[in-house]
């Protein structure tokens, strides 16, 4: 599913999901503050800070293993996963035990951050399933290789040019 996601729908995932961050984090301290708890307000914008920060890093590690010659791509990002992680868990635990709000704000900033996401990204495959940006028919190829049905088994096979229209209330609408 994730080789019809373009190029450009990763800029417009990547848009969304700061902006809609940025918003939920600016009200997210408002009501801190407002019902008292300052810090976990502060915390909450933190942790988004470095779930935006987080995301970024890792399309320029994305884009930057991706111009290399080496066919070995995973070791490198890894690596870079394992050390943005490290990081991030230092920055929480210290916190945490600097000061519990504010180390809780930052785990909540973190997992608003991680949820928008997942959410912005849902929304553009979901597009992508309704026939892609212009709202067309949901369309669903057959491949012949993937086929259920073992060799031999009764019935026609179906081929690559076979479709099936999917009803929209098996769409999730």
């Amino acid at each position: 599913m994730f080789d019809k996601f373009s190029l450009p729908d990763v800029a417009a995932v990547s848009r969304r999901t700061v902006f809609s961050a940025l918003g939920v984090g600016l009200l997210g301290l408002v009501v801190c503050v407002v019902l008292g708890a300052a810090l976990v307000g502060v915390g909450a914008c933190i942790g988004i800070g470095l779930g935006i920060s987080n995301f970024r890093l890792i399309q320029k590690s994305v884009a930057k293993v991706g111009r290399r010659a080496d066919p070995n791509h995973r070791r490198p990002l890894a690596l870079n996963t394992v050390g943005r992680l490290a990081v991030i868990s230092a920055v929480v635990l210290g916190l945490l035990f600097l000061s519990f709000d504010l180390g809780a704000g930052v785990l909540g900033g973190l997992a608003v951050f991680q949820a928008l996401l997942l959410v912005n990204v849902l929304r553009s495959m979901l597009a992508m399933g309704a026939g892609g940006p212009d709202g067309g028919a949901s369309i669903i190829d057959v491949d012949p290789l993937e086929a259920d049905e073992p060799d031999g088994a009764a019935g026609p096979v179906p081929s690559a040019q076979d479709t099936v229209e999917v009803p929209d209330d098996r769409r999730g609408r």
